[in-house]
């Protein structure tokens, strides 16, 4: 599923998510999709389900942590 790049960001900074890890990033850091916005999770693997915690969002993605 993509994400028309002209809809709002459907995420905040400083909130949390639960997420299921979809794919690894070239960079080997998790991907996780919300309503199709891509979001990369460090220290993660495909199948993990973590919630995480926003920490910077971009027009095209967004940065979080796994919350502990």
């Amino acid at each position: 599923m993509f994400r028309d790049e002209r809809a709002p960001v459907p995420i905040e900074e400083g909130e949390t998510y639960n997420v299921t890890i979809q794919d690894i990033a070239r960079q080997g850091d998790g991907i996780a999709r919300i309503e199709g916005f891509v979001v990369f999770v460090p220290n993660t693997s495909v199948g993990d389900e973590v919630q995480i915690k926003i920490e910077r969002v971009l027009p095209k993605f967004a940065f979080a942590s796994i919350v502990e």
